[in-house]
């Protein structure tokens, strides 16, 4: 399946229900009147396409009605150009440093990190690379095991605790155990915590800092995870959570289960943060690079 395919397969509830809504209006009518340009507005709005993005595609679509004689089949297309104008050249990729990188997954519970950090470590894996999990939530039940069950499903070690143990002398073990064994990847696995925890939020500070003394350079990467059924809400999640550990790039998880797509385009335009994966789905293979062409060709496309 090649990646627009996976894209459009993944995206599928919030295209059908964006592009029906869109061909609906420029349909009924040869002319595009202010009541469909509410009405696309709205439409957008529903996608939560947020309010700066959809401002822009709202003058785009008037401009390029006004200069093409009052024609307004070109909704989805001008719609789809803005789009990808918003993302930019978006081809941001996980960090990779000379020896151990550290990506570290970050976010509030049920947002999909431990998931998350399984199918990173596979992808590494899948590539030639050498990864290594580390269980550092040790709060939420199950957690510990859910990741070892991962590490045992891909062949890839999992270093773990007890539960209530200190997440940050977690970290250090696995950390000293990916540079014995020589891994180039190790992926940490927290607990889910408020951005309003501030007592959370400075263990969180506290792992990285005893990551950072362990390994070089790190924490190299900081990836904020994100459920794309939270929509707009996200926003302050990552405002919040870049204020006490510079995220440097998010995943967004279960597209594939919502209607509110948008908030990809959104949150990538409102904070300046690259979107570096999505998830499409739950096997392991469903978590992809972000393109921001193929994402804006699958959200307008047309059957």
């Amino acid at each position: 399946m090649g990646l627009f395919t996976k894209f459009f397969s993944g995206l599928k509830k919030t295209q059908s229900k964006l592009s029906t809504e869109i061909r609906r209006i420029i349909t009924r009518s040869p002319k595009l009147t202010e009541d469909d340009i509410e009405e696309l507005e709205a439409a957008l709005l529903a996608s939560d396409m947020g309010l700066a993005v959809t401002g822009r595609i709202i003058d785009a679509v008037r401009e390029k009605y006004e200069s093409s004689g009052g024609k307004s089949g070109s909704v989805l297309e001008v719609a789809q150009a803005e789009v990808m104008s918003c993302l930019g050249d978006n081809t941001a990729r996980l960090a990779k440093h000379d020896g151990l990188t550290v990506v570290s997954l970050v976010g509030v519970n049920g947002a999909g990190k431990t998931t998350t950090a399984a199918k990173l470590a596979h992808r590494v894996k899948a590539d030639g690379g050498k990864p290594m999990l580390a269980a550092c939530d040790t709060f939420r039940a199950a957690a510990i095991e859910q990741l070892n069950l991962w590490g045992t499903r891909l062949d890839i070690p999992v270093v773990s605790s007890n539960y209530g143990a200190d997440p940050a002398s977690i970290a250090h073990d696995a950390a000293n155990s990916a540079l014995g064994n020589g891994n180039d990847y190790l992926f940490i696995d927290t607990a889910g915590r408020l951005h309003t925890k501030h007592n959370l939020m400075r263990e969180l500070e506290k792992l990285h800092r005893v990551i950072g003394n362990k390994v070089d350079g790190a924490q190299h990467e900081t990836l904020l995870v994100i459920d794309a059924s939270t929509g707009m809400n996200a926003l302050n999640q990552a405002r919040e959570f870049n204020k006490s550990v510079p995220v440097t790039g998010l995943v967004i998880t279960k597209l594939d289960g919502t209607s509110r797509g948008g908030m990809v385009v959104a949150i990538q335009h409102e904070l300046d943060l690259p979107v570096k994966f999505i998830g499409l789905g739950e096997q392991p293979d469903d978590l992809q690079p972000f393109s921001a062409v193929d994402y804006a060709r699958a959200l307008f496309f047309e059957e």
